[in-house]
């Protein structure tokens, strides 16, 4: 993704942190589009990424910058993937990082910050529970606050996934994008891309509509959207897609934002749809789907019943993690 420096906040090359990330592909989904009735369906697989996230996008321009200004201990309240992104970034940086996670968590999460010498702290709760402690640590140790949003420079790494669609596209962006939603950096990230190209002439074309899918145990985005008013005394469940179970993004309102400017929607799937999906979308094309993956999937059928979605049109769909770090 460093293709793109020249559009990244790093001023000096020699404060690259990089794993290789970014440039991940975009597979042409035949046999989907053929039983769904459209004409092309597209997904962009995050989960090739180092660390096995999309995460390591934004962290890893969260850490270039951190040590281009001399940051030598952070710390971060995550759900699971962005931990271990940032584990893996800060170790090859030589900076401390302390890692809050809610302690249901999958193991293998766990392990993964910790083989990095990540200090790991396991809290009851969500991430805003997370997040909470996060602050109270960052203020008393003097440990830099990486939360979601809560610095500029993970969404720039983010952005790069609207550069990339971009590029990979010819420069032709599909008519709709649904992004599985917890924090929403990714979808303001590649909204800002788009519009960013626009202003350089890259772009001449419409921008896609842009969607975002959430779990029912953890929709307040999808609430806010229906109503127009952040859900009082809202209460979240755990989810299946752990990175969608954010029960009071940062950024609500710039993730509002996006959806109504790109003439967009909100969409809720069930945990139960969530497995049924993995388990059919596997079988078809042969790749594995996390569970936000599939809450993609899951999510454009319910769009097609709801004959939101035309069959000329084309539709991305996101896989923003590993199937094997869900074990």
């Amino acid at each position: 993704m460093w293709r793109y420096a020249e559009w990244l906040p790093v001023i000096n090359e020699a404060n690259i942190v990089s794993l290789g990330e970014g440039w991940t592909p975009i597979h042409t989904l035949y046999k989907l589009a053929a039983q769904l009735g459209l004409k092309k369906i597209l997904l962009k697989d995050e989960a090739v990424n180092p660390t096995g996230s999309f995460k390591a996008r934004g962290l890893s321009v969260a850490i270039s910058k951190a040590k281009e200004l001399g940051i030598t201990n952070c710390i971060i309240p995550t759900a699971g993937n962005a931990g271990g992104a940032l584990s893996a970034y800060a170790a090859k940086a030589n900076i401390k990082v302390t890692v809050v996670m809610p302690r249901h968590t999958p193991e293998t999460l766990k392990e993964e910050c910790i083989s990095y010498s990540a200090d790991l702290i396991l809290i009851d709760g969500l991430i805003d529970a997370c997040g909470k402690k996060a602050k109270q640590l960052s203020e008393k140790t003097g440990a830099f606050d990486m939360s979601t949003m809560k610095e500029p420079y993970r969404l720039e790494g983010k952005k790069t996934l609207g550069f990339e669609i971009a590029e990979q596209l010819n420069w032709r962006l599909p008519d709709i994008i649904i992004y599985p939603t917890g924090g929403g950096t990714g979808l303001i990230g590649m909204w800002k891309a788009f519009k960013e190209m626009q202003q350089l002439g890259w772009l001449t074309g419409k921008l896609p509509k842009m969607i975002i899918v959430q779990s029912e145990n953890c929709n307040p985005m999808v609430q806010m959207f229906e109503t127009g008013i952040f859900p009082d005394n809202f209460s979240a469940e755990a989810s299946l897609a752990y990175g969608l179970a954010v029960p009071s993004p940062f950024a609500k309102d710039m993730i509002q934002q996006v959806i109504r400017e790109s003439k967009g929607t909100a969409i809720t799937v069930s945990e139960e749809d969530m497995t049924k999906g993995m388990e059919a979308f596997n079988a078809a094309e042969g790749m594995l789907l996390s569970p936000e993956g599939s809450a993609t999937y899951m999510g454009l059928k319910k769009l097609i019943e709801k004959d939101y979605v035309h069959e000329d049109e084309t539709v991305l769909l996101f896989n923003t993690g590993a199937w094997f770090k869900y074990r």
